[in-house]
């Protein structure tokens, strides 16, 4: 499970801080789907990032052959 604080930039925030950011960012005339996709969106990265310091990520020479083989196709 992911923890409820990160340090994003810097500074200690909670996953709730990190979201209220996020949407006021967003332009005053942001629908529930643009609220939606951005929290999603931070979601994504945050769990690539988590994965990474997992080791779970691809080696980039592994990345840059598999988009060889898909280019010569």
């Amino acid at each position: 499970m992911e923890s409820v604080t990160t340090r994003l930039m810097g500074f200690e925030m909670t996953i709730k801080e990190i979201a209220i950011k996020s949407i006021q960012e967003l332009p005053e005339d942001a629908t529930w789907e643009d609220i939606q996709e951005r929290i999603n969106f931070v979601a994504g990265v945050r769990k690539g990032f988590r994965e990474l310091d997992e080791g779970k990520g691809i080696p980039h020479e592994k990345v840059r052959e598999e988009f060889r083989e898909w280019l010569s196709s």
